[in-house]
This record gives structure tokens, C-alpha cells and sequence, in this order.
């Protein structure tokens, strides 16, 4: 069974949703840069656009490695290196730019937005609670 935590990013604010069943089977097959429906995360009515992954051993996707596999790329300051000097390279191993199933976080932006808004789909839902609704109250 393929399940997928997807962290959907709105500007500031964040929301960490598990994925499972056939809207993660719709999922599978999709490439960072893809938009998709809000509706395989429970946000019918919105647009999110995937930005990004990790596999299961903690490797990040990369947008420009094709494919799901792993690959040993050389890279500067980029996605998965972040170098102390100037000009310093590293051989380091990243993930392809398309979901499958070695894929255990899916990181997504909104790019549309629905009727109603997000803490309101997913309390609904049953993937977050209302405590923590509340709390988002608080804070502004």
C-alpha cells in the first residue's frame, strides 16, 4: 500500500497530510513542476503544484535529474548541497524528479485557491484537529 506524507506550503503557514489509498496511487507518476488537484489530499476546489520530494532513505528529488532512480550527480550550491566556501563541489547522490513509490515525503505549493479555506477542508477531513485550528486562530 502506498502512503505519502505531503507537505502543502500557503505563504507562511504549512500543513503535514498523509496520503494513502488511490489518491496516492494517482500521485505516483507525476514530476516536480506538475500541478495537480486538490482533491488527492483532501482540498477539493484548490491547485497545488508539486515543488519537491524525499525518498525513503533521505535522498532529495531533483527537478533536473529524469526518472525515479538515484543518481550521483556533482553539484555546486544547489538542491541537497549547501557548501560553507565559495566555489567548493561535491559528488552527491539525489533522487529523479518523478514520484514513485521509494518516495516517502511530497513537498507541494498552492497555486489556486479553493472556496473555503485549508484549515477548514482538512478539520473537515479528519486530517488535522481543531486544537490545532484553534491555535492558528490564536496566532493571528
Amino acid at each position: 500500500m502506498v502512503e505519502f506524507k505531503v507537505v502543502i506550503s500557503d505563504g507562511p503557514k504549512s500543513w503535514q497530510i498523509v496520503v494513502d489509498g488511490h489518491h496516492a496511487n494517482s500521485l505516483v507518476g507525476k514530476k516536480i513542476g506538475d500541478e495537480v488537484d486538490g482533491i488527492f489530499v483532501a482540498l477539493p476546489g484548490y491547485k497545488l503544484q508539486i515543488t519537491g520530494g524525499v525518498d525513503r532513505d533521505g535522498f532529495v528529488m531533483r527537478k533536473d535529474v529524469p526518472g525515479i532512480s538515484r543518481k550521483r550527480i556533482l553539484t555546486a550550491r544547489s538542491t541537497g548541497f549547501k557548501p560553507r566556501d565559495k566555489g567548493v563541489r561535491k559528488r552527491i547522490t539525489v533522487a529523479g524528479n518523478t514520484i514513485s513509490l521509494n518516495i516517502s515525503q511530497i513537498n507541494m505549493k498552492v497555486v489556486k485557491k479553493g472556496a473555503k479555506p485549508i484549515e477548514e477542508l482538512l478539520v473537515a477531513a479528519g486530517k488535522i484537529e481543531a486544537k490545532e485550528k484553534e491555535e492558528a486562530k490564536e496566532e493571528k
